[in-house]
């Protein structure tokens, strides 16, 4: 069974993600950090790996996608509260994304999408179990 769970983006300017992320509130691990790549630190067992592109294409014989286009993933991660998701589409947007569709409210669980500077696409939930098993 896997313990860590390392997702893996190509980005066309990892400066540029970088700082993009950083607004948003998350921190890089500087072991695994150079011209090429960096690690994004997600939780103690969840990291995205930004690969710039060129580097990310030695991973594999296939394209990449173009995420103007296409879409080849999408990440959900689960915060503490709706006002946790809102707060993020906010830093989102000042930062420089876009929010990619309208708000999902299913009461029990309340999400908003986002596409980030590289044209990946987020979702950021908050899923309440206590009104889920009242379903």
């Amino acid at each position: 069974m896997a313990k860590k769970i390392f997702v893996n983006l190509p980005v066309k300017d990892l400066n540029k993600t970088v700082e993009f992320f950083t607004k948003l509130g998350f921190e890089f691990n500087p072991q695994f950090t150079d011209e090429n790549a960096t690690c994004m630190i997600v939780n103690k067992d969840i990291f995205i790996m930004l690969l710039v592109e060129k580097f990310f294409k030695t991973f594999t014989k296939k394209e990449i996608c173009d995420t103007t286009k296409d879409t080849e993933v999408i990440i959900a991660l689960s915060t503490e509260s709706r006002e946790k998701v809102d707060q993020m589409i906010n830093d989102v947007i000042e930062a420089g994304g876009k929010e990619s569709r309208k708000p999902q409210d299913h009461e029990w669980m309340y999400g908003r999408s986002f596409q980030d500077i590289n044209g990946h696409l987020w979702e950021i939930i908050y899923m309440d179990e206590k009104a889920l098993k009242k379903q």
